[in-house]
């Protein structure tokens, strides 16, 4: 596939030419919920169905095995992306939050011990609380949360205390909120000298910068299609080579099957013991064509082009007063801004700057304890990819400036 100009890319992208709001241009400033996808992914889904389509690893026939090739491929790319030294560690999901699901079931559930403490931190998304309260819950494990520092980092300062007693850490690479990117391999490198395992929630990291799991070295980390240009309800989950014989299965049925007897059953090695029935298979053959996309324009290309975006985002919203923006500087910063307008409501903020055909996040972000921490209820976030341009980012300012000046306007009559 040629290598894409980032500059030109919009062009690609079906939604942007054929949608307005409110009859304006459609400026999206929300992938950080989900992308927005390419014609050529588009179509593979259709595509799927209109000549690939058959059950896989079952069929003695061609267009089966022709399916199963497919299928498979998929596999390889998504292990290449992340650097995985084989396909077999990366085992097919819904998404990152069933990748956290199937990791708590299927080896925290079975590898810990009663009294045994799992380490989040602050500025976890929801998928990565609730999994592990509940789990705490059911087998009398202990959660424990790593604090946050006033400018939206991880507190670094006494890592030896906070890992003391810890046996599972499961910690978010970039924050969905604060655009804070942990600094995960050093993270790991402590914790692994105390035999503490990770889980990584790449969900906002693996689409918008390399990601090298060989050095980056977790024992599982989790991330999702929707959010690099592919479809819904497909994910990935990559486990390292020493975890796969730890694990039990999460969901039994066919395919992840070796031998089914009346008197018992024995399973596939990993990836298989993890994909029961029949998989998202479109789906899969979609996430293969975003990865080629991606790898297209180059994922440096990527970063880069998040790292401009995000610096002139921050230095025009900074320059409006009433703005308060959460979270590090643009140097420690992912490619999102989240902030509040003083007198508006985040939701409000939303509404009005949908008028302005501008679409951003209002709310918790599913991150409703780190809000907790900040001492608000919500807050607007504008979230960038590759086909967002400064010309949105103006967008975005100016209409923020005209909803204040009528904002303004309304409350002194």
């Amino acid at each position: 596939m040629a290598k894409k100009n980032i500059k030109n890319i919009k062009k690609d992208f079906p939604i942007f030419k054929n949608v307005k709001v409110h009859g304006k241009a459609f400026i999206y400033l929300d992938s950080g919920a989900t992308s927005q996808k390419p014609k050529m992914v588009v179509e593979a889904e259709a595509n799927w169905y209109k000549k690939h389509n058959s059950n896989i690893h079952r069929g003695a026939y061609q267009l089966a095995e022709e399916a199963t090739e497919l299928f498979e491929s998929t596999r390889s790319k998504v292990a290449s992306f992340i650097k995985s030294k084989s396909h077999e560690n990366i085992v097919f999901t819904k998404g990152t939050t069933d990748g956290i699901n199937l990791v708590a079931q299927s080896w925290v559930k079975h590898n810990l011990k009663r009294g045994d403490t799992i380490l989040i931190s602050e500025m976890e998304h929801h998928s990565n609380i609730v999994p592990w309260q509940l789990l705490a819950k059911e087998k009398g494990f202990k959660l424990k949360f790593w604090p946050v520092t006033s400018d939206g980092k991880l507190d670094m300062t006494n890592m030896n205390s906070l890992f003391r007693e810890v046996k599972f850490l499961s910690l978010i690479h970039v924050s969905n909120v604060l655009g804070t990117i942990n600094p995960v391999e050093e993270i790991i490198k402590k914790a692994h000298r105390k035999n503490i395992k990770v889980l990584i929630d790449a969900a906002q990291s693996v689409p918008h910068r390399p990601i090298d799991v060989s050095k980056m070295d977790p024992d599982f980390l989790v991330f999702s299609s929707h959010k690099m240009l592919g479809p819904t309800g497909i994910g990935a989950l990559y486990i390292k080579p020493a975890r796969h014989k730890e694990v039990r299965p999460y969901q039994s049925g066919g395919d992840m099957i070796l031998e089914v007897k009346q008197q018992g059953s024995t399973f596939k090695p990993v990836p298989g013991i993890f994909e029961a029935g029949t998989p998202a298979l479109a789906q899969v053959f979609a996430f293969g064509k975003a990865i080629d996309y991606l790898n297209s324009v180059g994922m440096q290309n990527v970063l880069r082009h998040e790292k401009s975006l995000v610096q002139y985002a921050y230095q025009k919203l900074s320059a409006i007063p009433e703005v308060t923006i959460y979270g590090p500087k643009p140097a420690n910063r992912s490619g999102l801004v989240s902030f509040t307008v003083k007198g508006i409501h985040a939701h409000d903020l939303a509404t009005f700057l949908d008028k302005e055909g501008v679409a951003i996040r209002a709310g918790h972000h599913c991150a409703m304890p780190l809000h907790h921490k900040l001492k608000i209820d919500a807050t607007a976030r504008a979230s960038f990819y590759i086909y967002n341009t400064k010309q949105d980012v103006d967008k975005l300012a100016k209409a923020l400036q005209l909803i204040l000046k009528q904002w303004q306007s309304s409350i002194n009559k």
